[in-house]
């Protein structure tokens, strides 16, 4: 497309950078398409079948003529019942179902949420590393998206004082997410407890992306801020699905739980974006969410192991670095030590993080992502949600490449 053609499209998107996780993963399976041996550890989504349980109802739902419709805007009632009994028991905190409303997929509850609540130039602050999403979005409702990067020598968790020093009279909410994405960080019920502290105190909304909330790992458990500070839920969000949590990425059900004004607002919107979500796939999380947590027990249990693993293959490699992860299904890993110097069959030089992710893909096929996309240059992050013996092949190349 000619310069002038891209002229021609709005200023909003042209200031919006494609998704770097999805970007990467198009192109790895392309190659894979064109006959390359590719192994994926870039990608964010289960390998395991969604549990068969949840796949029955969603069968059962399709030969009913009932679920041949549309729902309600903000889903199926029973779902949105569903969903608080499921808040009630897991975060340990009552809400109304007239507080939740079922969106298309995780991303866009995040979506709507940030378009509801942001006007032009209000800022947002987004603790790095981030989900690379979240900046775009921000972005797309006219905001700007503040960084703020956590230290590696903190867990990747910040603290107060960096966020207060990131604040300004034009902020409007800060973006919460724990169990982290990219980096896998569990943040503590202290600094949990502070920043809701914080955002009250400064009137500031709180976005809590909770979508990885039941993988945990080592003893660690998820801190809910609305369980830890109940005075914060009038200007919290909560955002969540059931991709993650039953390997259900492709059913496209997420959700957010809102003040009641903050959710019918959402609702008018999705009215006019999408309307309800299908009803089958809806169907299908109501059988999930009313469902017990064995089969993400038996998920997290094989995730933890390949996470040992993982961090063990990685930090054998020369000159990279993965500190350990002890929530979601990611591996963060420093590799700076490897910009800037000669690597790989062909002696190639990254000088960036974005650099080696591409020449990995291209002289390794291996596709990672790179830590440009997270807000944190000098990093890479590799999924373990992938089958054991891909993973160990994914390693063991990216450490002969390494080596060669």
């Amino acid at each position: 497309m000619t310069a002038q053609a891209w002229q021609t499209l709005s200023n909003r998107i042209q200031q919006v950078a494609p998704s770097a996780t999805l970007a990467v993963d198009t192109k790895a399976k392309a190659m894979k398409a064109e006959g390359s041996d590719i192994i994926g550890v870039g990608g964010g989504e289960p390998n395991y079948p969604t549990p068969e349980y949840i796949v029955d109802a969603a069968v059962a739902a399709c030969q009913d003529p009932r679920n041949h419709r549309y729902t309600p805007t903000a889903g199926l009632p029973e779902l949105r019942a569903a969903i608080a009994r499921k808040t009630e028991r897991d975060e340990g905190y009552a809400v109304d179902p007239a507080q939740v409303v079922v969106t298309n997929g995780g991303k866009q509850a995040v979506y709507e949420t940030l378009q509801v609540l942001i006007d032009p130039g209000d800022e947002v602050i987004v603790p790095a590393p981030y989900w690379t999403s979240y900046p775009e979005m921000i972005k797309l409702a006219g905001g700007k998206p503040v960084s703020v990067l956590a230290s590696v020598d903190h867990g990747f968790i910040p603290t107060v004082a960096q966020l207060d020093a990131a604040r300004s009279e034009r902020t409007k909410a800060i973006i919460v997410n724990s169990p982290s994405n990219p980096c896998g960080s569990v943040w503590d019920a202290k600094t949990i407890r502070d920043i809701a502290h914080w955002a009250i105190e400064h009137h500031i909304w709180i976005l809590s992306d909770e979508i990885y909330e039941h993988l945990t790992y080592d003893n660690t458990v998820t801190s809910y801020i609305g369980a830890e500070v109940p005075e914060c839920r009038e200007q919290l969000i909560v955002l969540n699905g059931v991709a993650k949590t039953f390997a259900m990425t492709g059913w496209r059900v997420g959700w957010l739980i809102a003040p009641r004004f903050f959710a019918q607002a959402v609702s008018k919107l999705q009215g006019h974006l999408s309307s309800n979500v299908s009803d089958v796939s809806q169907r299908a999380a109501l059988a999930a969410v009313s469902g017990d947590l064995s089969a993400v027990a038996h998920m997290r249990s094989a995730f933890d192991i390949r996470r040992q693993h993982i961090e063990t293959m990685l930090n054998e490699i020369p000159d990279v670095f993965c500190p350990n992860p002890t929530g979601a299904f990611y591996a963060f890993c420093n590799v700076t030590g490897l910009l800037n110097n000669p690597h790989g069959p062909h002696s190639s030089v990254a000088h960036t993080s974005a650099e080696l992710a591409a020449l990995l893909l291209e002289e390794a096929h291996i596709a990672a992502v790179p830590g440009e996309a997270f807000g944190a240059e000098g990093y890479l992050r590799f999924s373990y949600a992938l089958d054991d013996k891909d993973l160990i092949e994914g390693i063991r190349r990216f450490k002969a490449w390494v080596e060669a």
